[in-house]
């Protein structure tokens, strides 16, 4: 699933750096969990400058869509551009 969500995103986007972190295990006996997976998502592309937050996580939504609420049933997303993402590391 996470190479889906991979090649699916890359399809898109220009990627600098991509991680997805399967975090469905924690989330398997909860209450109303209906099989679809929990991922943690870092997305690094130069494609979200001269956008907010919303719009980036709108643009990765969009390119999941199909995914959403059948093998997605949570996504957490942290969108940075490149120079976001090296200024982060150097913290």
């Amino acid at each position: 699933m996470k190479n889906l969500i991979i090649k699916l995103i890359k399809k898109d986007l220009s990627i600098y750096h991509i991680e997805i972190k399967d975090l469905t295990q924690k989330h398997i006996h909860h209450i109303g969990y209906d099989n679809g997976g929990h991922y943690k998502v870092l997305i690094v592309s130069d494609d979200f400058k001269q956008l907010v937050l919303l719009k980036r996580h709108q643009k990765i939504y969009t390119i999941l869509k199909k995914m959403i609420k059948k093998e997605i049933h949570a996504l957490s997303l942290q969108t940075l551009t490149i120079n976001e993402y090296k200024t982060k590391e150097a913290r």
